[in-house]
């Protein structure tokens, strides 16, 4: 479990594939010795494990379906990745509940200025923008972000970034159509999840999204 909090910016120093799996190597001189083999790091917001360390560097391994639900796969030697290592039970949580599973890649389609601040839309699948909520949470990237406003029916949303985000993370680095890693909101999954019982495809994607108390009954919500 993760916060959305960026601990670091690395850098991609190596990719090294082998049949199913392809290794990463990472530069982060900030957090690389503290890790040990085993431990959870979450790299542009994907969940990786720790397979060796060097003094300043580690690796860690992607299985395919990793390379291909996220941008991870695109990235080339020299590319900044934002980092950030497992939270700790009974630490601060400062951000939001992070899983570090990425449930797709969304593309940013503009980024307006506002005095210090930015004022970022991206699209994605309307299968993911239905569970990303007004004034909740999503991590992009890794980082953790309020939502400003989600359009399902057209695949938008929008987030707004303080200077401190576009200082510390690479969001700030980015262009127009740029991919990025999305982790929509973890409330929002089960409760989707919970209302459409398996067979039940119909409802799970009724437009109307209607909650009724008789849709909670035959769910086992009453």
């Amino acid at each position: 479990m993760f916060t959305g909090l960026i601990e670091e910016v690395g850098t991609i120093l190596r990719l090294l594939p082998a049949g199913d799996v392809t290794e990463l190597e990472i530069r982060a001189p900030g957090i690389a010795s503290s890790l040990s083999r085993g431990d959870s790091v979450a790299v542009m917001g994907a969940c990786l494990t720790v397979t060796s360390l060097g003094r300043d560097s580690f690796r860690v391994e992607m299985m395919e379906e990793t390379v291909l639900r996220t941008k991870l796969g695109r990235l080339v030697p020299g590319c900044p990745v934002n980092l950030e290592r497992a939270l700790r039970l009974g630490g601060r949580l400062d951000g939001h509940l992070v899983t570090g599973h990425v449930d797709g890649i969304c593309f940013l389609e503009g980024m307006e200025g506002k005095g210090k601040t930015r004022l970022a839309r991206f699209t994605a699948g309307k299968d993911l923008t239905c569970l990303i909520v007004p004034k909740g949470s999503v991590a992009l990237d890794g980082v953790s972000l309020t939502v400003i406003d989600a359009d399902p029916q057209t695949g938008c949303f929008s987030v707004g970034l303080i200077p401190e985000t576009l200082r510390r993370t690479t969001l700030g680095g980015l262009s127009v159509k740029d991919p990025v890693n999305l982790e929509t909101d973890l409330i929002a999954k089960y409760v989707r999840r919970f209302l459409a019982p398996a067979g039940n495809e119909s409802r799970q994607n009724s437009s109307s999204g209607e909650i009724t108390w008789e849709t909670l009954r035959e769910n086992g919500w009453m």
